[in-house]
């Protein structure tokens, strides 16, 4: 692992105040070579005004003034890398930043790489694995959902939750190591049916938390709605006027639209995703068929469907079931229905009339597809995955103890698949080995890893071998 010192602006470009982050070994004695007051001796968690200079020697105040700044000191372990930091808070002028980046550069810093502050505070064990890309969620919330999630992530909500069925699987596996150890004995230290309880509840639990990505993911990058429906209907137009914004070429020329359109809005604080689709028609143009194609893997992703037609128009056929279809009847500039003859997702057959035009019927649109979505209120400790590659570790975890499951309930003669067919009892070592592989899943969110030496110490921290 490197300390080299390293440098980079750590605020958005162009605001009124910018923040230039440091870390490293060298970090005060790079920074005594452009700052005009010493720093080698100052305490941690403290501010220093002075200047940024230009020159051989900035604390003899010879050479150019660059700019007024304060630095904040921080020292290890208690920093955010966990390394000695520095923050000088300077102007935002673009020019100043460059060239205080550059001076320190000059002086023996290095300009750091995507994240690797984050990752040094990671390897630094000044945060695990996931709460390290918390940070990244954090930035990137859009909502006051999404900020929450990142929030409880970041302090450790998952890492909690994942550490404590982490705790119970290592006194699973310690017993069923400790019946190898002594399994020229014949001795046995875990009891099967406890075992299979303890199993089976972390099972439930982790299950939990995968059921938990589909809201976790459509919160984070958006609820994906499909807009389908045959040329010329309007797609492109609805998807302008819920966008508030000329998103896609609106023409009355059939097959305008051959690729996906898709942009994201807030509605009621939930994110929509909405994708824009070719017509669904018959063609012999080749190009118009693949988007038509694209349009029906479109419709295949999404979570909401808006099935859009016109007065006389058919709605085109899809067989999809397992989603919720939104039937929008668009141009109808006069006579609109009453809100008694609206959508309801119970009642099939009843459809909403809009005019995606003149703007007519979108709030009635906007809240059908609030009520489709049917994302739960989450409150500040509930855990709910949104990571892509937690959730197929939790996936991996739990197939893996399935295994467990299956295997203790075969050597308990309980019956394993259809008829009157038995497993035979596995052996301790195959159980004990898909036990070690969930903990391995486990152990690959948070970045931890899991080593025999842990095992080893689950055992004599519980048991006297000796007796």
């Amino acid at each position: 692992m490197t300390n080299d010192t390293i440098c980079a602006l750590a605020t958005s470009p162009g605001g009124a105040i910018a923040v230039i982050r440091l870390s490293g070994e060298t970090t005060f004695q790079t920074l005594e070579k452009v700052f005009s007051k010493k720093l080698s001796d100052a305490p941690a968690n403290t501010l220093h005004y002075g200047h940024i200079i230009d020159g051989t020697n900035a604390q003899d105040g010879k050479g150019e003034m660059v700019d007024d700044v304060i630095v904040s000191v921080f020292r290890a372990p208690h920093s955010y890398t966990g390394e000695d930091a520095a923050e000088i808070s300077c102007h935002g002028s673009r020019y100043i930043v460059q060239r205080i980046l550059q001076l320190l550069i000059h002086h023996g810093a290095r300009q750091a790489q995507p994240g690797e502050f984050t990752q040094r505070a990671f390897l630094n064990g000044k945060m695990d694995l996931s709460q390290a890309e918390a940070v990244a969620d954090l930035i990137a919330s859009t909502n006051a959902a999404t900020h929450r999630m990142a929030i409880s992530q970041l302090r450790g909500g998952f890492s909690r939750e994942l550490s404590q069925l982490r705790e119970q699987l290592l006194q699973l596996t310690a017993l069923l190591e400790l019946e190898l150890d002594f399994s020229d004995q014949d001795v046995e230290f875990a009891d099967r049916k406890r075992l299979l309880l303890l199993a089976e509840t972390i099972s439930s639990h982790i299950q939990k938390l995968t059921d938990s990505f589909q809201t976790g993911n459509a919160l984070k990058n958006g609820v994906p709605v499909a807009i389908i429906g045959a040329p010329n209907v309007g797609k492109s137009t609805l998807l302008n006027t819920l966008l508030h914004d000329e998103r896609a070429i609106v023409s009355d020329i059939q097959g305008t639209t051959r690729d996906l359109v898709e942009d994201v809005i807030q509605i009621k604080g939930i994110t929509f995703r909405f994708i824009d689709t070719a017509g669904i028609r018959r063609t012999k143009d080749q190009i118009e068929k693949l988007g038509i194609e694209r349009s029906l893997q479109a419709a295949e992703r999404a979570q909401i469907i808006i099935l859009l037609t016109e007065p006389n128009v058919s709605f085109p056929e899809l067989r999809i079931d397992s989603k919720p279809i939104i039937r929008v009847i668009n141009k109808c500039d006069q006579n609109m229905p009453s809100s008694s003859f609206l959508y309801h997702k119970r009642t099939p057959g009843q459809y909403i009339h809009i005019s995606a035009l003149k703007g007519d019927g979108i709030q009635l649109l906007e809240e059908a597809l609030v009520r489709e979505a049917a994302l739960p209120e989450l409150s500040d400790t509930e855990t709910v995955v949104t990571n892509v590659r937690h959730y197929e570790a939790l996936m991996n975890a739990q197939s893996n103890l399935q295994r467990v499951i299956a295997s203790l309930n075969a050597g308990s003669g309980t019956p394993m698949g259809a008829a009157t067919a038995f497993q035979p009892a596995p052996t301790i070592d195959l159980i004990a080995e898909d036990l070690r592989l969930v903990l391995s899943d486990l152990a690959e969110i948070t970045g931890g890893k899991i080593t025999s030496q842990e095992t080893l110490n689950e055992i004599f921290s519980r048991f006297c071998v000796g007796k």
